[in-house]
């Protein structure tokens, strides 16, 4: 027998507490890539900074719903240059270090090819590394207000109640969750934006799946997607060089704001992934014969709630390219308008073209110490599908720290604009081909 000691116990029992109190210069909600950006541009100009999210992982989407590509980084044109710094310059550094990253044409631009996993290291890496007070699986219950002025969140996590304060407050949620907890003004859409389950692929023949044509997979999947029960009649396979897998894209789910309803599409996206592997089975068994999921991501959601700001872009903007005295970044992405189960919308632009959001979309009226930064931005849905990729949410993150950092104590509806485009001139400005 062995007489390995037996750890000791205790008997314990929930006893009510006051929350923990968290005070901070800058707090962020969501945890995703523009969230990311804004702590991180937050932490580097030497503020306190809190990052908060409801979920298990930082990254949010860009780390846990296999996106797998990097959308509206370059310009369009034969030689692509990047529009977007601030962390991009560490975090490409490191996914290519890690062999992690592949650069491929589309859409008239570079669209970089990630691999999720290398990407959630750096994230934790570089988060950590500048002193960011974190917190994970923490749910907004209440923001409390003083005019237009937050002053205090109430959070709920397993491990008890925490209130946040802090001077200025950045609304990454994704579902504009701040805002709304706050009493501002939302827009919802009255048709819903189609959100996408996207997986990978193993066990699958590589060199035979390079040499598919997209435009070829697009029509079978008109012609037969209905004989699989597919909803979607469009999508791509984006197989990553050399790596023995592939990010699938041909799924579209409604996206509700409630609870069951969350649960029941999260469900729902993954019967269609099933649904979509048995297509390229059997319609493209050279290729796909053998191949299996290898990972499903969470639902990757693309519009469901959003501020009401001073400004809403709108989709002339965008098409006609003008830029706002208040610009903080600059975007070639197309439109890409998911409003309907069967295909996307898309609208590409030519070599020379670009887009910009003002600041003005990222303040939610009456709001004093509140920058969104995201897919949470004011604009009609077209618009919004244009600037609401990683990219621009990248520019986003930093244009709100940046400006929360200039108004301090008082409103960033009073910030000289000129500074802060001063501080964001990478974002409006720099050229520099990868």
């Amino acid at each position: 027998m062995s007489d390995y000691p037996v750890p000791p116990t205790r008997t314990v029992r929930h006893q009510p507490s006051r929350a923990q109190i968290i005070e901070v210069d800058i707090a962020v909600v969501g945890a995703g890539i523009s969230g990311i950006s804004a702590a991180l541009e937050a932490a580097r100009l030497g503020r306190r900074v809190a990052l908060i999210d409801a979920g298990q992982q930082l990254g949010g989407q860009s780390t846990g719903s296999m996106l797998g590509t990097f959308c509206g980084f370059y310009s369009n044109g034969p030689e692509p240059y990047r529009v977007v710094y601030g962390i991009v310059d560490a975090m490409f550094a490191h996914l290519k270090k890690a062999d992690a990253f592949h650069l491929r044409r589309g859409r008239n631009s570079y669209i970089p090819l990630y691999q999720e996993q290398a990407l959630v290291r750096w994230i934790e890496q570089a988060v950590h590394a500048a002193g960011i007070q974190v917190l994970l699986g923490a749910t907004l219950l209440q923001a409390r207000r003083d005019g237009g002025r937050i002053v205090a969140l109430d959070i709920a996590t397993r491990f008890g109640p925490v209130e946040v304060h802090a001077e200025g407050f950045v609304d990454a949620s994704g579902d504009a969750a701040l805002s709304y907890l706050a009493g501002f003004d939302c827009r919802e859409p009255v048709s819903p934006i189609m959100g996408t389950l996207m997986f990978t692929l193993e066990g699958f023949d590589e060199a035979a799946a390079l040499q598919l044509d997209r435009w070829a997979v697009q029509k079978r999947l008109a012609e037969t997607g209905g004989r699989y029960g597919l909803v979607r009649r469009d999508g791509f396979v984006f197989a990553f060089p050399g790596k023995g897998h592939a990010t699938v894209n041909m799924t579209h789910v409604k996206t509700p704001l409630d609870p069951e309803g969350y649960a029941t599409a999260q469900a729902e996206g993954r019967a269609q992934a099933d649904r979509v592997v048995d297509f390229l089975r059997g319609e493209y068994p050279a290729a796909f014969a053998t191949a299996r999921v290898r990972q499903y991501g969470f639902l990757g959601i693309r519009q469901t709630r959003w501020i009401v700001a001073r400004h809403s872009l709108q989709i002339d903007e965008v098409r006609q390219g003008l830029k706002p005295d208040d610009a903080i970044l600059r975007c070639s992405w197309p439109v890409e308008l998911h409003d309907r189960p069967e295909d996307v919308h898309w609208e590409e632009f030519g070599d020379d073209h670009l887009h910009y959001v003002p600041f003005r979309a990222m303040v939610p009226q009456q709001a004093d110490n509140l920058v969104a930064a995201g897919r949470c931005i004011d604009g009609d849905p077209a618009a919004l599908s244009s600037v609401r990729v990683m990219g621009p949410c990248v520019a986003m993150g930093a244009a709100a720290a940046q400006a929360l950092d200039l108004a301090g104590a008082g409103s960033v509806s009073q910030i000289d604009i000129a500074a802060l485009q001063l501080r964001l001139r990478d974002n409006l400005e720099r050229r520099d081909r990868d």
